[in-house]
């Protein structure tokens, strides 16, 4: 029953990946709810979504090739501070964490409700070029190191912090935002998943078969997106990820 629990977990994560975003808010729950402990949990979540990331960057490659001089700049931030939030996860205990755990689903699943208002508000802003003018580069790379930090600590909420963070940059094409934001993740991504292997901090087996679930959903729902209504999909992410919220909240702090 926990490996279908998992498989079914990745299909619905890599599913809602794929058409509205969220699917930390299936997976990384249900590899908790299998008994993984949660360090394990959330670094074996970063590593069932890697290839999503990884084939998503590379779907979007051609809508990337416009801005390839920010490739270099921008894989080296999310390489170095895509580290720095894997070493600080491997540095806290499961205690700590599962009372951290609420606190950065809540904001995960602010992110997702808010996060297409904040990113229309600032692309606005940035097609003014208000923004760039005000922040400067140094600034900007800044905001990107935090943002990579964020996602090698904990992956759920990365690419809309990381969309913000674009259209703060000025960007406004939404095809190459998104190319360059899985780009960013894939490399976050990456040297996390690389870190967790080297403190043997990845539950393989558990993690493996959400992977699975995850690639094939991803998949699927891509072939299928156009016959799936989105906005009753991002109503159905919303009350889950606010009752997985309230769940941990009670477990943590109240149970």
């Amino acid at each position: 029953m926990t490996e279908i629990l998992l498989f079914l977990a990745g299909l619905l994560g890599g599913a809602l990946n794929s058409l509205a975003g969220g699917g930390s808010f299936i997976v990384f729950p249900a590899l908790l709810f299998a008994g993984v402990p949660p360090v394990l949990a959330n670094a074996s979540n970063t590593y069932a979504a890697l290839p999503g990331y990884v084939s998503g960057a590379a779907g979007y490659w051609k809508s990337v090739a416009g801005y390839k001089d920010k490739l270099i700049t921008y894989g080296l931030v999310a390489a170095l501070f895509g580290y720095v939030g894997a070493e600080l996860l491997l540095v806290v205990s499961d205690e700590q964490f599962a009372l951290v755990v609420p606190w950065l689903m809540g904001f995960a699943v602010a992110l997702f409700i808010f996060g297409n208002r904040i990113n229309t508000m600032l692309r606005a802003r940035s097609g003014e070029k208000r923004g760039m003018q005000a922040l400067g580069a140094v600034l900007l790379l800044a905001l990107l190191a935090a943002v990579c930090v964020y996602g090698g600590f904990f992956n759920a909420g990365l690419g809309i912090l990381l969309l913000a963070f674009l259209a703060m940059a000025g960007m406004t094409d939404i095809h190459a935002m998104n190319g360059l934001k899985l780009y960013i993740s894939s490399i976050v991504a990456v040297v996390a998943v690389a870190r967790f292997a080297l403190n043997a901090s990845i539950d393989w087996y558990h993690g493996s078969i959400a992977l699975v679930g995850v690639t094939i959903g991803g998949y699927a729902a891509a072939r299928l997106a156009r016959y799936i209504p989105t906005h009753w999909i991002r109503i159905g992410v919303i009350v889950y990820g606010i009752g997985m919220t309230g769940y941990f909240f009670w477990t943590a702090y109240f149970s």
